[in-house]
């Protein structure tokens, strides 16, 4: 069982430091593109507001909210949020938070399928991720020390499942992030938003953001195909 843990703790280290690589890397990128200035001198809010106009969509707000790398779009009361810094910006980094922002209001307009599996999905994540885990472990140690019989197998298994949720949600998640990328990628292009070197900095921003949740899926799959490992091989 020590064992077990040990192999987790190897695994969730490694992880977590390719996540710090990802993540360190972003931020180096995002502060590399806030100093290309874009040439038509839009900020943040203005792009949101124009790309949601020429995707004819009249019922979303764009508002700023307080913090850092806080963007997002809320299809609850369809707001697109910009921090304070890209909401008032006018630089390539920007630009490209501001429209993949609106790249989700696009999907939600469009029904995409993804983002309508994703959502569906939220309620019933928020309920198990918290829990999965441990339930999983206190399973696991139940059948190391055989105190309830098949009883902690059982326990384990419902772990599992919580934990798959978690992860089909990770899963899904990656081709709404990537979608809404393209989509606001093209727009930038389509409609000479951004010059050529400002286009290259967005989709290298872009391109790093997305990578952060490549990086959460995978971790979600390795840690749920090993705990699996851990509960169906105890059975042998």
């Amino acid at each position: 069982m020590m064992t077990g843990y040990t192999g987790y703790y190897i695994l969730i280290g490694a992880i977590s430091l390719v996540s710090w690589l990802v993540s360190n890397q972003l931020k180096k990128k995002f502060a590399k593109y806030s100093r290309v200035q874009l040439r038509n001198g839009m900020s943040g809010a203005e792009i949101a507001t124009k790309m949601l106009a020429d995707h004819g969509i009249r019922d979303v707000e764009v508002i700023s909210t307080p913090g850092r790398l806080t963007d997002h779009y809320n299809p609850t009361n369809k707001t697109v949020n910009l921090s304070e810094a890209v909401y008032n910006q006018r630089n390539a980094a920007a630009a490209a938070v501001a429209a993949h922002e609106v790249g989700h209001a696009v999907q939600h307009a469009t029904a995409y399928q993804y983002l309508t599996m994703r959502s569906k999905l939220v309620p019933v994540v928020q309920v198990t991720s918290s829990m999965s885990q441990w339930i999983v472990f206190g399973g696991v140690a139940l059948m190391a020390s055989n105190a309830l019989g098949a009883a902690g197998q059982y326990v384990a298994i419902a772990g599992l499942i919580m934990m798959a949720f978690a992860t089909l949600f990770s899963v899904v998640t990656l081709p709404v992030e990537y979608d809404a990328s393209n989509r606001a990628l093209a727009w930038l292009k389509n409609k000479n938003i951004v010059s050529q070197e400002e286009y290259k900095g967005s989709e290298d921003a872009l391109k790093w953001a997305a990578r952060t949740y490549l990086v959460a899926a995978i971790g979600a799959i390795a840690s749920l195909l090993y705990w699996a490992l851990q509960v169906f091989g105890a059975r042998d």
